[in-house]
């Protein structure tokens, strides 16, 4: 064995000419791989860190102000709109009673109980020829243009079921109350005043809501 050959390694790693074994310890890639691994991940969290940081000091985004502290700001809904004009009361309609059907008698006797419940009345007799024979529902309420939203709706409460229309060309503020092939009698006393109740104060519903401050 040559003075050269290191002790323990007997003859395989004999030295031989000018050429030297290689003393080194096998490189340990597994301890490589993982403190790369943790350090990839600490530089992520401290990322993230200084991101949280930088939210704070500047406000950060929407989610940054809803998670912050709460306003002063309250939430009320806000009332749907109603109309502003006042309705008419019963006492200020003038009601033409008018008869479409072949039942003899309908318009007198809807014409007294209408005056009972405080409506003034006008004409009372048979429909024109323009309505005679032809409203097949409950019963049409007809006026001028104005009183869409004024003594239509009102008298609507006597005849819940009546269709509504208006006349543009039609003059002063009388509507009828033409009586149909199904009409049978007023609506309830009871139930029109509820109904007649209702439309004189009607009650604020909710609507969209909005932030007050």
């Amino acid at each position: 064995m040559s003075m050269l050959t290191p002790p323990g390694m007997g003859g395989q790693y004999r030295i031989k000419g000018d050429k030297y074994p290689r003393l080194r310890r096998r490189r340990r890639r597994g301890r490589f791989v993982v403190l790369a691994v943790v350090s990839v991940t600490a530089l992520g969290v401290a990322g993230w860190g200084t991101l949280q940081l930088i939210d704070v000091f500047t406000g950060g985004g929407g989610e940054a102000s809803a998670a912050g502290p709460k306003s002063d700001c309250g939430t009320r809904a806000t009332p749907s709109p109603t109309a502003t004009a006042p309705l008419p009361k019963p006492a200020g309609i003038t009601v033409n009673v008018l008869n479409a059907t072949t039942r003899s008698g309908l318009a007198k006797q809807t014409a007294d109980e209408l005056k009972k419940r405080g409506f003034k009345i006008g004409d009372v007799g048979n429909a024109t020829k323009d309505y005679d024979k032809k409203v097949k529902g409950t019963g049409l309420l007809l006026g001028p243009a104005a009183s869409l939203n004024t003594s239509l709706p009102v008298l609507a409460t006597q005849l819940t079921t009546a269709e509504r229309r208006t006349d543009a060309t039609r003059k002063g503020a009388t509507v009828d109350l033409i009586i149909g092939d199904r009409f049978k009698e007023l609506t309830k006393k009871p139930d029109a005043e509820k109904a007649l109740t209702a439309l004189s104060d009607p009650k604020p519903t909710p609507g969209a809501s909005r932030k007050t401050c």
